[in-house]
């Protein structure tokens, strides 16, 4: 069914280029699984539309690994003209060695992104001389960048101990904090106190949005923007008669951002939402099960509750 037509941006009101609500965009695919550029040049825009302020191609849920360089570089390309404004995009510019890594982010940069995404060097379990090196390389390219700290799956912690100190060589402007531990929010406050923190998992966002965080690097807006918008405004706000209630509500699908299986949970929610979501590329396959009935569950119950 076709959508209606998506109105124009709102007026962007944010002080710096990674602050509030950043999507971390899926990527709809073809049948063929090639990539449907004009599905997500319409998506960057509704979202847009629809209460976020920005978009992060080319991260984790935006299935970045499987892209060939000229898709990777595509999607950015795409983003920004969609986004009608540079400063909403933050590309995601992970690689394995730091050259390609910078590469990605000159590419970003002639291509008008506003800031970009950084894993740390994640082939290794690469000390702190090599993940200082390695930012400050990507820094080079003259972008923001803001880092993305996810010791789960990359085995490199981004302590609040070397946030600082990526932070004072001038090599970071924020951090997008993975870990699960709110804690750290008033640690790298403390030792960092110039240091923007951005909730990275979807399943902390009311923690670490009292915790003091400025933005959102986020994966269920995706389905069920206005909602998450709404909780997310008056989480930050301190406004928690408003954000409790949500919170509970959003939290059987937030949670999910969390898991191995979070890029095809955030596209089965869209999909039942009317979004384009769709398939994923191998070696992901579509949920079953267990997994499939609960996410399918949980945005039924999410979208009779009028959130959307």
């Amino acid at each position: 069914m076709p959508h209606a037509p998506t109105p124009a941006p709102r007026k962007d009101t944010r002080t710096r280029p990674w602050h509030g609500i950043m999507v971390a965009t899926v990527l709809p695919l073809r049948e063929d699984l090639g990539v449907d550029h004009d599905a997500y040049a319409e998506h960057v825009a509704w979202l847009i539309a629809n209460g976020c302020d920005g978009v992060v191609p080319n991260g984790s849920l935006g299935e970045y690994q499987t892209l060939t360089d000229d898709e990777r570089a595509r999607v950015v390309r795409t983003a920004v003209e969609a986004a009608g404004d540079g400063g909403r995009v933050m590309a995601g510019v992970a690689a394995y060695g730091s050259a390609e890594a910078r590469r990605w982010a000159d590419q970003a940069a002639e291509s008008g992104a506003g800031s970009v995404l950084l894993l740390p060097p994640n082939a290794y379990r690469a000390d702190e001389d090599a993940v200082r090196a390695h930012y400050a390389e990507v820094a080079r390219a003259g972008l923001p960048v803001v880092a993305y700290n996810n010791p789960i799956d990359t085995k490199v912690d981004l302590t609040p101990d070397l946030l600082a100190r990526l932070h004072a060589d001038g090599s970071i402007v924020a951090v997008k904090e993975f870990s699960g531990d709110v804690r750290r929010g008033y640690e790298i406050a403390e030792l960092a106190p110039g240091l923007d923190l951005l909730i990275g998992a979807d399943d902390v966002l009311l923690e670490l949005a009292l915790a003091g965080a400025v933005g959102w690097i986020a994966g269920y807006p995706n389905a069920l923007p206005n909602s998450c918008a709404a909780l997310y405004r008056a989480a930050v706000s301190g406004d928690l008669a408003t954000a409790l209630p949500l919170y509970k509500s959003l939290h059987p699908l937030l949670r999910w951002d969390s898991k191995t299986v979070f890029v095809q949970a955030v596209k089965l929610s869209m999909d039942l939402a009317g979004r384009p979501g769709g398939s994923t590329r191998p070696p992901r396959f579509p949920l079953t099960g267990e997994s499939e009935a609960a996410v399918r569950a949980a945005t039924e119950k999410a979208l009779a509750e009028g959130l959307d």
